[in-house]
């Protein structure tokens, strides 16, 4: 048996279909050209970016996009060499794809907005972006999904839809200092101004916080237990801001006690009012 008989070694016979040795070969080349090809595309994208400093986010989604794409070719171009033509079997599955279509309304949706993000940008890998409650920062950004790992290091797979018809807060768009406050309530009586002197000392004693632009205390309200003020303060790491706030919580309670600021409880007070008919009666 000669080289070309055994290319033409016939592995599968099905009718008049007949799937030969040099088809399963020629398709693992376009495999491995596939792959080769996006490794230098791969390189010349980051090399691209380096030159003109994007971002990691933006030459994740150009990749991302390529890739998609070349990939589509390439599974093209193998399924043309083993003789199955795709104009016969997209035409032969229409109906077929139009009941796919109507029970899979969300699943394309969820790909049109992967192309739409990965086009526009509008969310990147690293970017830290709140939705649906929660706050976490982008580890990866697929085609219909993307994975987020969450403040507590959960990853979890939303939808792309989600960052298109939602409500997202990407907090990586602010400046690189971002706003945040704390709630802070003082018995009726208390030194305003001494509060005030305290919350700042406490932003101040704090690493995460920054000085320039300073912190700063709003006396927000007279509420209907408390006097009712907001520390408001800068920080770089808006991630973990939580650990921060829990942080100066702990701070401003121990200040608190030394210099005697009481922290009220909600209370009410009850009147009883007694019958004066009933009294005279005694």
């Amino acid at each position: 048996m000669d080289f070309k008989e055994i290319l033409e070694y016939k592995i599968i016979q099905i009718g008049d279909y007949s799937l030969i040795l040099y088809h399963v070969l020629f398709v693992i080349f376009v495999f491995i050209v596939t792959g080769l090809l996006l490794w230098i595309v791969k390189k010349i994208i980051d090399k691209l970016v380096l030159k003109k400093e994007h971002d990691r986010g933006k030459k994740h989604a150009i990749y991302q996009i390529v890739k998609y794409f070349v990939w589509v070719i390439a599974i093209a171009i193998a399924l043309e060499s083993i003789g199955i033509k795709l104009t016969l079997l997209i035409a032969g599955s229409a109906a077929l794809l139009v009941g796919l279509g109507l029970g899979l309304q969300s699943v394309f949706q969820d790909f049109i907005s992967g192309i739409v993000i990965l086009v526009e940008s509008t969310i990147q890998v690293n970017d830290v972006i709140e939705v649906e409650g929660f706050v976490g920062r982008v580890k990866e950004i697929g085609l219909r999904t993307s994975k987020v790992v969450t403040r507590d290091d959960i990853v979890t797979i939303i939808p792309n839809s989600k960052f298109t018809t939602e409500r997202v807060i990407n907090w990586s768009h602010t400046k690189r200092k971002t706003r945040f406050h704390i709630n802070v309530g003082v018995a009726y009586g208390s030194d305003v101004e001494l509060v005030r002197k305290v919350l700042l000392e406490c932003a101040s004693e704090h690493k995460e916080v920054e000085n320039i632009p300073e912190p700063f205390v709003r006396f927000v309200d007279f509420g209907n237990s408390s006097l009712d003020f907001e520390l408001f303060f800068w920080s770089v790491n808006n991630f973990y801001v939580e650990n921060i706030k829990s942080d100066l919580r702990f701070l401003i309670d121990k200040k608190f006690r030394e210099n005697k600021i009481q922290i009220p409880f909600p209370q009410r007070d009850i009147h009883i009012r007694t019958d004066a008919t009933k009294r005279g009666r005694k």
